[in-house]
């Protein structure tokens, strides 16, 4: 027999939508192969929510557009009390703090938690523990893989060699998408840095303000998510920034920079030409988890080294523990877009389903 598992989606963006075209394509493909029906009885952006009991097909949007209704958070809860849905996962695909507020709600009002949304994990560390406390309490799952690397397995290796007692000493890579585009770019071609970035800011890599990318903000928060996979206790204001901008960028208005990123070019230019033979530069974080040093940094690497190597906009994350030595373990692949992002965080939503459905075989055993 299947288990029904129901999924309520905040957030249509993107990821959302794509999220949940991913689900009901598949939709037969997992109750055959794994005996779990997945439904979809809420959806929500910031403002509506489309409450349905029937099956959404590929035109939700349409639906979505002609039904939805305002809503707050009690209205779902007070849904899923009405029709008696069972196994119920909240999906964070948004990216703002007001969902996150209602996380410790929706565990104690019986919902599992997947998020694609990193504010959950790098807001102040009370916050960070008494969630953990909660989850704990009440038996209940929070998974958030593509919070670091979208579809890598960057989380899930951590947390795999952190419990069965292998000390991890060291992790550094390029943790974004965007600015492993721009540099694999700038160390290969005769071009300037600000062609490269208005590149790709026409192919829609960036945030609508680039800026906000080649702040170094992003890097820092996936790097402060896993020091905390390691139990230290950081708080992002612990992460050492070096920025891609500059303070004369920073104070420009968001028009003008559109149309200044020229004063990027003397800057790049000179750290390309004065570093060392045969070496690119690369945009990394790191994290020293033997003396507790989280940093974001430019730096120069060797054209033959694994970082100096990347590709398009890969991202490549390497994980030192004492038994592999100086030898890393190495994650590459795609680390931003909305399919591997949604089919990330569907990966999530499977494990909790299958999860379920196997704590009630037991129950019923």
């Amino acid at each position: 027999m299947s288990t029904t598992i129901n999924i309520i989606v905040f957030g249509i963006g993107n990821v959302g939508s794509t999220l949940i075209n991913q689900i009901i394509e598949k939709q037969a493909f997992f109750k055959e192969k794994f005996q779990v029906d997945l439904r979809i009885p809420v959806i929500t952006n910031s403002k509506k929510a489309l409450f349905t009991n029937k099956p959404l097909l590929l035109n939700w949007l349409d639906e979505f557009q002609a039904l939805s209704q305002s809503y707050t958070v009690e209205d779902i809860f007070n849904y899923v009390y009405q029709y008696q849905l069972e196994n119920v996962i909240a999906i964070d695909v948004t990216a703002n703090d007001e969902i996150v507020k209602n996380y410790i709600s929706f565990i104690q009002n019986n919902f599992d938690i997947v998020a694609a949304n990193k504010k959950a994990n790098t807001l102040h560390l009370d916050f960070y523990k008494e969630l953990r406390r909660v989850l704990e309490q009440n038996d209940k799952q929070f998974l958030y893989e593509t919070n670091v690397g979208a579809g890598l397995p960057v989380i899930n290796t951590i947390q795999d060699l952190n419990h069965a007692g292998e000390k991890i000493t060291k992790i550094r890579g390029v943790f974004s998408g965007t600015i492993s585009y721009i540099f694999n770019r700038f160390g290969n071609e005769n071009t300037t840095f600000s062609k490269i970035l208005v590149d790709a800011e026409k192919l829609g890599l960036t945030e609508p303000d680039s800026r906000e990318d080649l702040s170094g903000s992003d890097v820092a928060r996936k790097l402060l998510i896993l020091s905390r996979e390691l139990d230290l206790k950081n708080e992002f204001k612990d992460v050492k920034i070096t920025s891609l901008t500059t303070e004369k960028i920073d104070a420009l208005s968001k028009r003008n920079y559109s149309i200044s990123k020229e004063l990027f070019d003397k800057e790049y230019e000179i750290a390309k030409i004065t570093q060392p033979a045969n070496s690119v530069l690369r945009y990394i974080g790191e994290l020293d988890a033997v003396n507790n040093k989280l940093e974001v940094k430019l730096v120069s690497v060797s054209e033959n080294s694994a970082l100096g190597q990347l590709k398009g906009a890969d991202n490549l994350i390497e994980i030192f523990t004492e038994s592999y030595g100086d030898i890393p373990i190495v994650i590459q692949g795609a680390g931003a877009g909305k399919k591997v992002t949604a089919r990330g965080v569907l990966s999530d939503i499977i494990k909790i389903a299958k999860h379920i459905k196997s704590k009630k075989q037991r129950l019923v055993i």
